[in-house]
């Protein structure tokens, strides 16, 4: 037991400590950050990340992040940027480099590069005076905070710090561009998270699926057409494509006697709940839910008829 409380204690002094260097960080932001926010919105070409060793690790992690919301972004190798890899870098391009000693000697043909061919170079370190920070257009300064090792010889502290500063480069420059979830699904199609992305339009049904009619089609022939789609149920369209009504198995229930004598304005049930083309499908599901029905129409925003959707579509794509 008390060798667990030893294990233990150390794991909280690591966290607080990098929890504190968080926070100095945070206060340390200046107009350094906002500049650098600033020059990534402006950028014509790509974003290049580039470190070696453990903040390389980060660059790679910062890359892939801006490059999930909305910002082209890719990691370049140090080592072999020096190996040809440099003519990966174009004239249009920001190149932010990280190194916490900011004088790392595999990054020195990388900072020569920019330096030669005018590329817009964004330095992060924790030392001001550094090659790598006084070489840069925008220096952006860690505190210098030790690291959590207590030696200071394990990137723990600055590790962290940095990937939190990329994070907070990756949102202001997303929450800038108003970057919507819908946006990020379409980088993110796969696994739980695109399912939970999905939108109506990704899963609904449309076109000649659709089981619609006009509101003076015969009881009939709407039998025929819910039978003939398979959903259980018929939206009556104005001659404009609005969804003016539904036909659902209640309505077939409560006009049983004579219902072959009756057109579907008549028997259908009037401003039927529906959900945008554009709305996630979680929100369609919500609905379906609450409403305790398993279709629903969704339109777009004039009110047209665009799709339809099956609880099981949404089931089918792991939207639950």
């Amino acid at each position: 037991m008390e060798q667990n409380k030893i294990f233990c204690d150390a794991g909280r002094r690591v966290i607080e400590a990098e929890a504190a260097a968080l926070v100095a960080l945070g206060q340390s932001l200046d107009d350094s950050f906002a500049a650098a926010v600033q020059m990534l919105l402006d950028v014509r070409g790509r974003v290049i990340l580039s470190g070696m060793g453990k903040s390389g690790h980060i660059a790679r992690k910062i890359a892939a992040t801006f490059a999930s919301t909305g910002t082209p972004a890719h990691f370049v190798h140090p080592a072999e940027a020096s190996h040809g890899d440099l003519g990966m870098l174009t004239p249009g391009d920001v190149v932010i480099v990280l190194s916490n000693s900011g004088e790392t000697p595999e990054l020195a043909d990388l900072v020569a590069y920019t330096r030669r061919f005018g590329i817009s170079l964004i330095g992060v370190a924790s030392r001001p005076n550094s090659t790598l920070l006084t070489q840069s257009d925008i220096a952006l300064v860690l505190p210098q905070l030790g690291e959590a090792c207590g030696t200071g010889v394990v990137p723990t502290i600055s590790t962290t710090m940095t990937l939190a500063l990329g994070d907070a480069l990756a949102i202001a420059l997303m929450e800038h561009r108003k970057f919507t979830p819908e946006n990020f699904r379409d980088v993110h199609p796969g696994g739980k998270l695109g399912a939970r992305l999905s939108t109506v339009a990704n899963l609904m049904h449309t076109g000649a699926e659709l089981p619609i009619v006009a509101a003076d089609t015969p009881m009939g022939d709407v039998l025929l057409a819910i039978s003939q789609r398979g959903f259980g149920v018929a939206g009556i369209v104005a001659d404009d494509g609005t969804l003016t009504g539904v036909i659902t198995d209640g309505d077939l229930r409560r006009h049983m006697q004579g219902l072959l004598d009756h057109t579907a304005g008549e028997v259908m049930t009037r401003n039927p709940t529906t959900v945008k083309s554009g709305a996630l499908a979680e929100r369609a599901v919500a609905i379906m839910n609450e409403r305790k029905i398993t279709c629903l129409f969704a339109v777009d925003d004039a009110g047209k008829v665009a799709g339809i959707l099956h609880i099981h579509d949404c089931l089918r794509a792991g939207v639950v």
